[in-house]
């Protein structure tokens, strides 16, 4: 069987945005007679026939989609959402609605934001699953009413989810592990703080970590992890105790954007400058901390990139039935003192790249490339700005 046309190849076909031939397929506005004649043209060329999803979509006034995520305790999750945010403008899409639903800490409201998503009517749904196993049920009852449900930062595995959207876990874990060893000389007592060993994102770190460490490293002795469930006031407190137990602890991967307890913790405990101390994210106060050289070195996630990308394959899905890919890995950053000022400085082309990424023209991996300019193009100006969380 030949393969069906999708709007991806009528895009291709005329080197324009998918949002473009969005509009000029469902009568948006914003294009010009001109150019939905020559998309309606290449569409009958092409034999492009709508899908049953798309032809749904269609007849719906105003499609909805919920965007569950985590509050936060920095700008991490504020940078998600404007991701989705950003992407639905990019796509040209003036009738689509975005319903937010934010719960405070890991575990508490997923669930309920899921299924008050449901009830409301939404279209799909994006979600960051803090509570996979208990998630998983919810996914798949909104898989069988046709709400599709992408997954962002971390997985919700065998759930039905049409498609997750994070960060190499395996590569940031094992880049931590590295830097560690090579800072410490091959040699000391390190340990790892996490949210909750039952999150896929951070239990794959600390695996990636345990494992880099042991084979490049044997001589290093790693410590049992230390969830701190996104809780400052946990993670300052177990910060505390460990090092009050293990004086001699010479280094600490924060594999969550809970670096700030942690680093408070060893401030006043005096221990501070004699830690190596790798952060996870990008945030203002981290980035002070790294140009004291406080921190060595941070694993920045691109979180608005994953917002992004998490619209873009939902969208793909209630249009075309089906997702380019059912998991996009981004590659982290690695940020040091050395590379902050050009990091926060960014690219003058980022934005234009990102366009192009964002419009669907290129391959995963060129919009995996485009999405890290646009980070970069981003940070120039954001972290001038207070934190709003």
């Amino acid at each position: 069987m030949s393969k069906r046309t999708t709007v991806y190849d009528i895009a291709n076909a005329l080197d324009i945005s998918t949002g473009t031939v969005h509009r000029a397929l469902h009568d948006g506005t914003g294009i010009s007679p001109a150019t939905k004649k020559k998309v309606l043209r290449m569409a009958k060329r092409l034999g492009y026939k709508p899908n049953l999803a798309a032809r749904t979509l269609s007849q719906k006034r105003k499609p909805k989609i919920s965007v569950n995520t985590l509050q936060g305790t920095t700008s991490f999750w504020d940078e998600v959402r404007t991701g989705v945010m950003e992407e639905a403008r990019a796509q040209g899409i003036e009738n689509i609605e975005l319903e937010f639903r934010t719960f405070p800490n890991l575990g508490e409201g997923d669930d309920e934001a899921f299924l008050e998503a449901t009830e409301n009517g939404v279209d799909g749904v994006i979600t960051f699953p803090s509570r996979p196993k208990s998630l998983r049920k919810w996914i798949r009852r909104g898989a069988r009413a046709k709400v599709p449900t992408v997954c962002v930062v971390t997985d919700a595995p065998e759930s039905g989810r049409v498609a997750v959207v994070s960060i190499d876990t395996q590569v940031s874990g094992s880049l931590a592990a590295d830097l560690m060893g090579r800072f410490l000389g091959g040699k000391g007592r390190v340990a790892v703080t996490m949210s909750d060993a039952e999150i896929t994102e951070h239990a794959e770190k600390y695996v990636a970590f345990k494992s880099t460490l042991e084979r490049l490293y044997p001589e290093m002795t790693l410590e049992s992890p230390i969830e701190d469930h996104d809780l400052e006031a946990e993670a300052y407190g177990k910060s505390i105790a460990l090092l009050t137990a293990h004086p001699d602890l010479a280094g600490i991967y924060v594999t969550t954007e809970a670096s700030m307890p942690v680093i408070r913790a060893a401030r006043e405990m005096k221990v501070l400058g004699k830690l190596t101390i790798i952060a996870t994210d990008l945030f203002p106060e981290l980035v002070e901390e790294i140009r004291a050289g406080t921190v060595a070195a941070t694993i920045f996630q691109r979180p608005r990139a994953q917002g992004r990308m998490a619209f873009r394959l939902l969208h793909e899905f209630l249009i075309e039935g089906k997702c380019s890919s059912q998991q996009l890995t981004l590659s982290p950053h690695l940020i040091t003192r050395g590379s902050l000022e050009h990091f926060l400085k960014g690219l003058p082309a980022a934005a234009d790249r990102d366009s192009k990424a964002a419009s669907g023209r290129t391959t995963n991996d060129e919009a995996d490339a485009d999405d890290a300019q646009a980070d970069y193009a981003h940070s120039a100006g954001a972290f001038g700005e207070k934190d709003r969380n």
